[in-house]
């Protein structure tokens, strides 16, 4: 199996030195991530400068791009065979519910999906980064399932685990995402030279963390593991829209 590994906290991050050395234990694995932090970029791409890739001492590929690049170059370019999967984290910090939008972590895998690979993306859910190979472990625990379980074509896999050893973690739930309430205002403040600048506040309090949610897996103690689709048509709505729309 050859995989690629990707995240969105950079080439140079712990969790992604981890998460190689595992999967290092059951594939060829080639790793091309974002020569910066780059949390919070999303699926944004690099239209207007062009990409240059390094390779570090390590043998991984850095690249001055974002999360969602690196997956593209490493497919279309720098891979002599396609992988078999892409892998995208571990994750410094939690994507649960609606912070699935703004994850790089998340967008590396949907990247990989958009060019027609099963894909994962991993967090671990705290800062303090104690027990990445507890992440670790899961991801391999699943990987192999995928082996006999595929994925549907339109669908990726969103896994968070709490950051405790492995022997106090509860098990692994499947969830939907929970929903936060909106975020917290922005912070202002001065810099040196007297001009206002601004910093975003801490993110909103979980609003939907019930039962069968991923914010109350991981609250539990257990691995949090949700399918998401990467098609974001409401098609529920689509005949309701067309009526109003013909009046």
């Amino acid at each position: 199996m050859r995989i690629l590994l990707s995240n969105d906290d950079g080439v140079d991050a712990k969790g992604i030195a981890v998460l190689y050395r595992a999967l290092c234990e059951i594939a060829e694995v080639i790793v091309i991530a974002p020569d910066r932090n780059c949390s919070g970029a999303s699926h944004s791409l690099t239209l207007m400068n062009p990409l240059r890739v390094s390779t570090l001492d390590n043998g991984f590929l850095s690249v001055n791009g974002t999360p969602a690049d690196c997956v593209h170059i490493g497919v279309s370019e720098l891979m002599a065979d396609l992988p078999d999967l892409v892998v995208a984290g571990i994750n410094k910090g939690a994507n649960l519910g609606d912070d699935t939008l703004y994850s790089g972590t998340v967008a590396a895998a949907i990247e990989g999906r958009h060019m027609g690979l099963p894909a994962i993306a991993v967090s671990l859910c705290s800062k303090y980064e104690n027990h990445y190979d507890t992440a670790a472990q899961i991801t391999i625990d699943i990987i192999k399932q995928l082996q006999s379980h595929p994925l549907p074509k339109d669908q990726i896999i969103n896994i968070n685990v709490p950051d405790i050893p492995l022997d106090e973690l509860k098990g692994v739930k499947v969830c939907r995402l929970g929903k936060r309430h909106k975020a917290e205002t922005m912070t202002k403040q001065t810099d040196p030279w007297g001009r206002e600048v601004f910093w975003y506040g801490t993110l909103g309090h979980e609003s939907d963390a019930g039962l069968g949610t991923d914010f109350h897996a991981i609250n539990q103690g257990y691995a949090a593991v949700t399918p998401l689709k990467v098609d974001m048509t409401a098609h529920e709505s689509l005949d309701a829209m067309a009526c109003w729309l013909k009046r």
